[in-house]
């Protein structure tokens, strides 16, 4: 709608968090830019979940917000064969190929002017026939104030594409000289920092940081809230649209959980060049007025000056069971969706959908494979999968206990498990798959040295033992066994390695040509992989069980209603969604293991013409 808002963050300027972090490495597994644009523009990184284990390890960082959008902005005009273009898109063309089935042609302008295309995206984000409520003040807009798209929706539902109504909220910005930070726990970020690009030098991200402030609200908070919840849009009944429930508005928390007595809320920078910051755990409709009381009674913000008012926002968006696996819509051929179009939140997720999307668009056009992520190969794939198979009434989220195999899709090894499909796809140079085949061979090289070399009851390493706080030997034993040990790391038994590694540490860089980040990137993987060795090898064996059922296909077109046995409530759903294989349909809502074994029957029965 408007080239100056290109990766335009209307709400936290944040990238990663949990799980979403993974997504972001992810990305930038298969080539994408969004790893690459925050660790040039964050304000402070933080490595979440530390205290627990690396399947859960999340990085996030704040984002410089008008940093961030100019970099992606240049990164996109840098591109030869991509051309930005400010116009409202009003309708969607398409016509009826020689088999008579319908497919993209183009789209109209607002101008009434026609672009012709074999294939359109449709990432509409919260701008499709939104409106901003704040209070009883409701303006047609999109986020921020800027223009919404307003005529598309009626042209999409003409074609046959059911849309549903959907919201989500942004709290108050402040302006930061206002604020008496003594009042609240700082936050710094970490040092050292963790890039989110593979490609990232770590040198080049150890940069000053800004710091992050935690406060909280409280009963007079609260109180001032619970007086005013008629002059909500959410409890006065003026909102259509469903809100997202693991990010509630202020209001909600308060309603919700009464027996809460206090909520977090952080005070978070918005670039480092503004005086603007972002006061994320409170985001709100409510009335400019109650703002002003609300906000002015937490801590450190009783003086508070509103620069840009909380308000929520409501948009159309895809119903579920139209997207096939490659986010295609179904019955048009070469219009696909991506990003909150598909019922989900976050820029993390909408990116992963518009790189998924886009691969594919391109894939059809050049007559290629599609690209593939399953569940077991990537968060992308859980959060493509959801949003194709599964019912949503409120924004999808992605999080990590939407994965079944998250002990393997951790955010460190995005690269092994998706840099091939990046380098297949065409978005990965040459350089950087021979990196990865390097790394790859190195960290298996170093695993098999580990379980191989072993040492003796020497008094050395007995003595070395009790200062690690670990059990003294009885027998010979090799280094990898020692490294299960939970107390025992990979650096610190190189005191007793009789060996050397195919690399060194930090304090022997120079003796070898590998990069200090790949050299500290094999000994992560090395350590985790023998340390979880045994869990590692459970899912690995859930994988094979859940790929039999991904492999075993359903006829596109199956007669679901004619099948025997079959309840109606899975007849229905597995019609309307048209799962790919029995994998996907025994996650389709209201098909449960029994119906799951009815078609499984009646497939092997037919197979082959068979009766």
């Amino acid at each position: 709608m408007h080239t100056d808002h290109v990766a335009f963050m209307p709400c936290n300027p944040h990238i990663g968090g949990s799980s979403k972090g993974h997504l972001v490495r992810e990305i930038d597994a298969l080539g994408g830019e969004m790893g690459k644009a925050i660790d040039k523009t964050f304000l402070q990184s933080r490595m979440l979940n530390r205290s627990k284990g690396p399947a859960v390890h999340s990085l996030r960082a704040q984002a410089d917000k008008q940093a961030y959008s100019a970099y992606m902005r240049r990164a996109l005009e840098s591109e030869e064969n991509i051309e930005l273009r400010q116009a409202e898109v009003v309708s969607i063309l398409t016509e009826a190929d020689a088999e008579g089935a319908r497919r993209v042609s183009g789209v109209r302008l607002a101008t009434g002017v026609v672009y012709r295309a074999s294939v359109c995206i449709i990432c509409t984000g919260t701008y499709l026939n939104a409106r901003c409520l704040t209070g009883e003040a409701v303006s047609f807009t999109g986020p921020s104030g800027l223009q919404a798209s307003n005529s598309l929706s009626d042209a999409l539902a003409s074609l046959g594409i059911r849309l549903q109504r959907f919201k989500t909220g942004t709290p108050a910005r402040m302006n930061g000289k206002s604020i008496d930070y003594s009042k609240m726990q700082i936050q710094e970020g970490d040092v050292p920092v963790i890039p989110f690009s593979f490609d990232t030098n770590p040198d080049d991200v150890q940069i000053g940081q800004m710091p992050c402030y935690l406060t909280y609200t409280n009963e007079k908070t609260h109180e001032t809230i619970r007086k005013s919840l008629s002059r909500s849009p959410i409890y006065a009944g003026i909102i259509e649209g469903t809100g997202p429930r693991y990010c509630p508005s202020i209001e909600d928390k308060v309603v919700k959980f009464p027996e809460k007595d206090r909520h977090q809320v952080f005070v978070e920078p918005e670039g480092r060049f503004t005086n603007e910051v972002y006061i994320d755990g409170m985001s709100s409709s409510m009335p400019e007025d109650v703002q002003w009381e609300m906000y002015r009674t937490v801590p450190g913000l009783e003086q508070c000056r509103i620069v840009k008012c909380a308000y929520a926002i409501e948009y159309d968006c895809l119903s579920p069971g139209q997207l096939t696996a490659q986010l295609e819509i179904k019955g048009i051929a070469g219009l696909y969706c991506a990003g909150q179009m598909n019922g989900s939140s976050g820029y993390e997720e909408a990116a992963a959908q518009g790189l998924y999307a886009g691969v594919n668009a391109a894939n059809a056009l050049l007559h290629r494979q599609p690209l593939q992520i399953d569940r077991s190969e990537g968060y992308i794939g859980v959060l493509v999968d959801d949003l194709v198979h599964k019912e949503h009434t409120e924004p999808y989220r992605m999080m990590t206990s939407r994965a079944e195999y998250r002990l393997l899709l951790r955010q460190d090894n995005a690269d092994l498990r998706l840099r091939e499909k990046g380098y297949r796809a065409g978005l990965i140079s040459e350089e950087q798959y021979q990196r990865l085949t390097l790394k790859r061979g190195l960290i298996d090289e170093e695993v098999k040295r580990l379980r191989e070399t072993t040492v003796g009851v020497t008094d050395a390493v007995q003595q070395f033992l009790l200062e690690q706080g670990s059990t003294p030997l009885k027998s010979g034993c090799s280094l990898s066994s020692l490294l299960c040990r939970p107390e025992m790391t990979l650096n610190a038994l190189s005191a007793i390695d009789p060996g050397k590694p195919a690399y060194v540490s930090r304090e022997t860089f120079s003796e070898t040509p590998l990069s200090e980040a790949m050299a500290d990137a094999i000994r992560e993987q090395v350590q985790i992989r023998i340390k979880y060795e045994g869990y590692i090898e459970r899912q690995e064996k859930q994988v094979t069980r859940f790929r039999k059922l991904e492999q075993k296909q359903i006829p596109r077109h199956l007669d679901y209603g004619g099948i025997r046995g079959l309840r109606l409530e899975a007849a229905q759903k597995l019609a309307r969604f048209r799962p790919e294989s029995i994998g996907a349909a025994s996650r389709i809502g209201g098909v449960n293991p029994a119906d799951i074994s009815v078609l499984m029957v009646y497939l092997e029965s037919h197979r082959d013409g068979e009766t």
